[in-house]
């Protein structure tokens, strides 16, 4: 699947033999900018996920061994609860952490976010999520991830252009 209404196209990957997601993504940005909106905890709760919802950040420690929670509230009310941890964080380089939404407490997914320097102020990102299931996997991408990504880049497109 590949969605996009910028220029600069989201695809998104199923893997066919591991439960994984490849999320990549190009930014009219230089790395640093984009590493910053990613592991700043006030930047990323201005883009993360999909416009209708609001993003609320509980706790954001973007450090190796540091960890996140966040919750997203839309106008219906319905709240969704997610935490995790930081394995790895190497500036402007790459992200690894873990990712569970408290719907699914027995899900958990392994997310590796590498980024890349592609010269005159653009960057691209890759994220990886190893799922711990097919099953799990599907569900996830059933759940409307796809639209949230491309809405929650659009409007990191827009941060990064104030930055």
């Amino acid at each position: 699947m590949s969605t996009s209404t910028t220029r600069n196209q989201t695809s998104i990957e199923l893997g066919d033999t591991v439960p994984t997601v490849t999320i990549t993504r190009e930014f009219d940005a230089p790395v640093a900018h984009l590493f910053r909106a990613w592991t700043e905890g006030d930047l990323v709760a201005r883009w993360l996920g999909p416009r209708s919802q609001t993003m609320h950040m509980e706790r954001y420690d973007c450090t190796t061994g540091g960890a996140w929670r966040w919750w997203s509230s839309g106008e219906d009310g319905v709240e969704h609860h997610f935490y995790g941890s930081f394995h790895e964080v190497r500036r402007n380089d790459r992200i690894v952490q873990t990712f569970s939404y408290e719907g699914f407490p027995d899900s958990v997914s392994l997310e590796t976010a590498t980024f890349e320097d592609l010269g005159e102020g653009r960057s691209r990102v890759v994220t990886v999520s190893l799922v711990d299931s097919f099953e799990h996997r599907d569900a996830f991408v059933a759940s409307g991830m796809e639209h949230g990504v491309v809405e929650g880049y659009e409007k990191l497109d827009e941060l990064l252009g104030t930055l």
